[in-house]
């Protein structure tokens, strides 16, 4: 998180967010601490370790690994989730502590391995450049399946990757990241021919300038999905109603082009980004969509609860409705 500054010039500020000085320094108002990486978290026996995919431009992850009883001499092989943390572009990392524990939890209930991506944030790297950094850390993963295909391959990866259970994910602006990934992987060759067995978006940061279902019919450009998006990206073309953010808006690429064989949506009842999230979900069912599409939406939570309430009984129940989806057919 970026340090407090006092005597420094606000040349603009995303309240509650950041503030941005004239001397061009950031400062996070928003996230929670940084954990370190555990070789055995004492409640679940997950280790966890962070690695450097690049070093330049500097993209790194967390990977978690849940505990392995060893029938046999062969290391056993785990589903793979490349999973997009969220922060509306701006905050929280792969490193931090709600983010750390939620994927703590899911890897140990859905035995996989995960990969937690620890991209660049915005406004210090263009929303551009942090799809960039997204796909460039799935291309990296992929790699691990071919032989010679990553110069210095990752022990956990090399060891128990199941290649042909490849997931992408993640959680509000993170999930945002995988819709826009999947559109990429229905279009452009992953690694190895890597096939996306399936994704999940929880709570995904879409938007637009027309309101939709609840959302307030006065002052829409007001609300903070809207605000969020403008600041941290003006220049882009349709500003609000780039595909990027309304992937619904007129002249969007199809959502049939998903790049993914599943795929699950899950809101919550109180949050604002619900109504867009059951949008998305009827114009993927209307595109001619191949795949398998799951709907959950919970009763009485708000954005995010999984995560910044990790422990309590609802979170629960959808990180063990997720690790389900992980493991189907499987």
């Amino acid at each position: 998180m970026g340090s407090i500054c006092t005597s420094k010039e606000v040349e603009r500020e995303l309240p509650t967010f950041l503030r941005v000085y004239k001397d061009g320094t950031v400062e996070r108002l928003s996230g929670t601490p940084y954990v370190p990486p555990c070789l055995e978290d004492p409640k679940t026996g997950v280790a966890s370790k962070d690695i450097t995919i690049h070093e330049d431009p500097l993209i790194r992850a967390r990977l978690h690994l849940p505990k392995l009883e060893r029938v046999d001499e062969q290391p056993r092989k785990l589903p793979v989730l490349v999973y997009y943390h969220g922060g509306g572009f701006c905050f929280e990392s792969a490193f931090s502590l709600v983010e750390h524990q939620y994927l703590t939890t899911l890897v140990a209930e859905a035995k996989i391995l995960a990969v937690s991506i620890e991209y660049r944030l915005a406004p210090e790297c263009p929303i551009p450049t942090i799809y960039d950094d997204c796909w460039e850390a799935l291309q990296w993963v992929a790699s691990h399946s071919v032989e010679g295909g990553s110069a210095a391959k990752e022990p956990w990866l090399a060891d128990h990757g199941d290649f042909c259970r490849v997931f992408v994910a993640g959680d509000s602006a993170g999930a945002n990241i995988a819709h826009n990934i999947l559109m990429r992987a229905g279009r452009d060759t992953i690694v190895g021919g890597i096939k996306i067995s399936g994704a999940y978006l929880t709570h995904p940061y879409f938007w637009g300038s027309e309101p939709i279902g609840s959302e307030p019919k006065t002052d829409h450009d007001k609300d903070l999905p809207h605000l969020v998006w403008t600041f941290l990206y003006p220049t882009v073309k349709d500003g609000i109603d780039s595909p990027l953010i309304n992937p619904f808006a007129a002249g969007a690429p199809s959502l049939a082009g998903l790049g993914c064989e599943r795929l699950l949506v899950s809101v919550a009842e109180k949050d604002q980004l619900r109504d867009r999230g059951l949008k998305y979900c009827e114009a993927v069912k209307e595109s001619g969509f191949k795949g398998e599409l799951e709907v959950v939406e919970v009763e009485g939570e708000d954005h995010a609860f999984h995560i910044v309430t990790y422990e309590k009984e609802s979170a629960l129940v959808l990180i063990k409705r997720l690790a389900a989806f992980l493991n189907k057919s499987c």
